[in-house]
């Protein structure tokens, strides 16, 4: 580090000495200290201009999924800093470690009504975990290596840096800049169990005629797969995940039963909630959707829970057994207990219960995807996915129309995140933006991200920042004209009183090719294929826009609307 060192400077070398890589964001009056600090002494990290900060926080969000290292999104102050917000919010919810860095006004002009001007702590404070505007350059140092403590410890969340643009040139000690490197990924500082929670997990798992384990993002977040996976076999235990949960196990894993839950889940996989004599929640807040507002389990069931957030064991039901700590430690130590008592042995008949429900929850599923009417059936697009796609690729979708057939019927190949969708906030143009930081974060990997013509219309713009960057993704946008989730709400709740969810269909691939994309639009079912298996080939940014039957008319796996 060179002996001068101004606030700019000293922001850029702590992100170096926490190991970030990646930066997405976007320019503004605020920032320009800080831009020229990263270019002069960025060397290894690599900034992504993007075309809406919002859009930073979703790629930042999706790094941090695909990576296990905190994601960095930046913007400048006024509207620039309210825009974070969305991305922020998701990340803090979802349990992902972000960090979004806004700059600010100066100090000296608090109070005078300069130009953009905002109470960034409160406006913050709500959306995050940690949250602090800077108002002297000297705290730069201990204020970043608290922010990527608070992202990385504990249960992972958001954390908000504001940085005025006067401190932005005031002095730095050079000596100042470090880090821990235990907080370049998350979780860090992983806490173990307390002495006799995973004995007495086991006891009550092992009292049990017909449990369930039911698995939320908090599996895959703490790489606690292959415990899970140990567990699930030894026992012969079904394992049904929520949306975020997905990945806890590959789908092929014979006790793998899949999605459960009002979105995504469907009459058959609901059976083994249902008849749940015992269920165990792992790294599941057992909210509204797993559980399907609270419909199962039923009054009575016994309860489970493991998560690394003291806060959510016993907030929605009565638990017989907590068990507090890192879910990887945590089931460790429930595999080490039945080491210890020589038990292992198969017990619960969770493969055959699993291969039944899914042998007719598939037979309903292909009869539909094989279905030759247009528009296509959104059920043929998943499937087809399926054949097509490497056991490796990401998908990432949005909330809306293509999330419950992507949670209900995608097999994903093996275990961990190579599915991504914004469950907590469910904010549309989430996953336009969203696969552009998976692919930074696994460029590997060929990204999938699918999108209603709804949420399309939200962030498109990003399509220039993925053909900048000439990212290897295939855009799927399932087109029907309307805010599908809605519309099929009002059909389903409203008695078919439509209002205000139609609108204009749009040729999505005319719009791409604008952007410098090579693009497909499929109306025949018999050309889906072809072109999805023609995008997906191409080594660069692709689009496929198809004409899909509206939301309202489908069998989409949505509780409510199936009844």
């Amino acid at each position: 580090m060179s002996n001068k060192m101004n606030g700019a400077d000293a922001l850029v070398g702590m992100l170096k000495a926490h190991g970030v890589r990646h930066i997405f964001g976007l320019c503004g009056d605020t920032s320009l200290p800080f831009y020229d600090a990263m270019r002069s002494h960025g060397g290894e990290i690599t900034h992504v201009l993007t075309r809406d900060e919002r859009s930073a926080t979703y790629m930042a969000d999706a790094y941090a999924r695909v990576t296990g290292r905190p994601g960095v999104a930046e913007g400048p102050s006024g509207g620039g800093a309210t825009y974070i917000l969305p991305g922020l919010i998701e990340a803090s919810e979802s349990s992902y470690a972000v960090l979004g860095i806004t700059t600010d006004i100066s100090v000296g002009t608090y109070g005078k009504y300069p130009l953009t001007e905002v109470d960034q702590n409160a406006l913050m404070a709500p959306v995050t975990k940690w949250n602090q505007v800077i108002v002297q350059a000297a705290h730069i140092p201990r204020m970043v290596r608290t922010a990527f403590r608070a992202m990385t410890t504990g249960r992972p969340g958001a954390a908000h840096l504001g940085l005025p643009y006067d401190i932005q040139y005031d002095a730095v000690d050079p000596a100042d800049i470090w880090a821990d490197t235990q907080h370049q990924s998350f979780p860090s500082y992983r806490q173990g169990p307390e002495p006799g929670a995973a004995e007495a997990a086991v006891d009550a798992i092992l009292s049990a005629k017909s449990p369930l384990i039911v698995c939320g993002g908090g599996v895959v977040i703490a790489g606690a797969m292959e415990e899970l996976a140990r567990l699930a076999n030894r026992l012969d235990i079904p394992v049904a995940t929520s949306i975020s949960g997905q990945g806890s196990l590959a789908d092929r894993h014979p006790q793998s039963l899949g999605v459960v839950g009002s979105n995504g889940g469907t009459d058959e996989t609901w059976e083994a909630m249902e008849a749940a004599d015992l269920v165990v929640f792992m790294g599941c807040r057992a909210g509204s959707t797993t559980t399907a507002r609270w419909e199962a389990p039923k009054p009575g069931a016994r309860i489970v829970h493991f998560d690394s957030d003291p806060m959510v064991i016993g907030a929605n039901y009565p638990t017989e057994v907590g068990v507090v700590g890192d879910l990887r430690l945590s089931l460790a130590a429930v595999n080490a207990t039945l080491d210890a008592r020589g038990q292992g042995d198969t017990r619960f008949g969770g493969a055959q219960t699993v291969a039944d429900i899914k042998a007719r929850k598939f037979d309903r599923f292909e009869a539909l995807a094989r279905s030759d009417a247009a528009p296509i059936r959104p059920e043929r697009i998943v499937a087809t996915l399926n054949r097509i796609l490497p056991d490796d690729a990401i998908i990432v979708s949005d909330p809306g129309t293509s999330c419950p057939y992507i949670s209900a019927y995608y097999q994903q190949a093996q275990p961990g995140r190579f599915f991504i969708t914004n469950r907590a906030h469910g904010a549309l143009g989430y996953s336009l933006s969203a696969s552009l930081g998976a692919w930074f974060g696994r460029p590997g990997s060929k990204v999938v991200a699918l999108m209603g013509d709804g949420s399309f219309g939200f962030t498109c713009g990003e399509l220039e920042t993925v053909a900048r960057a000439e990212a290897n993704i295939t855009f799927v946008v399932v087109s029907n004209a309307n805010f599908g989730w809605i519309k099929a709400s009002q059909m389903a709740d409203k008695g078919a009183r439509y209002y205000n969810v139609d609108f204009g269909r749009v040729d999505h691939a005319a719009i791409a090719v604008a952007y410098g994309l090579k693009t497909w639009r499929v109306g025949d079912p018999g050309d889906l294929q072809r072109s999805l298996e023609a995008a997906i080939a191409f080594d660069g940014p692709t689009l496929v826009d198809v004409v899909t039957q509206p939301l309202e008319e489908a069998a989409a796996p949505v509780r409510r609307w199936m009844g």
